[in-house]
């Protein structure tokens, strides 16, 4: 039987480092003002998906947008962004 640890046997490429994380966090908190975003926690304690909760009904249309990463939620928002627009010029 080995003595070392097993490795992780699916390791997570979405898993970003931690001055990259916050930085990314810095410029989508930023950048979208209208929603408050964090990251959610994992059942084993480790930061999960990213979230961004509607603050601002002119920011967006949907409560709550979830992505696994940065990148996915950033265009998620700006996709918000467009719906709220879409809504906004529909109840003219």
């Amino acid at each position: 039987m080995p003595s070392e640890w097993p490795q992780k046997a699916n390791p997570n490429t979405n898993e970003i480092d931690t001055d990259t994380a916050d930085e990314a966090l810095a410029e989508l908190r930023r950048d979208f003002t209208g929603h408050r975003i964090w990251r959610a926690t994992r059942w084993d304690g480790r930061l999960g998906d990213w979230v961004a909760s509607l603050h601002d009904p002119h920011a967006g249309v949907d409560p709550t947008v979830v992505a696994s990463g940065p990148t996915e939620l950033r265009e998620a928002l700006v996709n918000e962004a467009e719906r709220a627009k879409v809504t906004r010029a529909g109840t003219w």
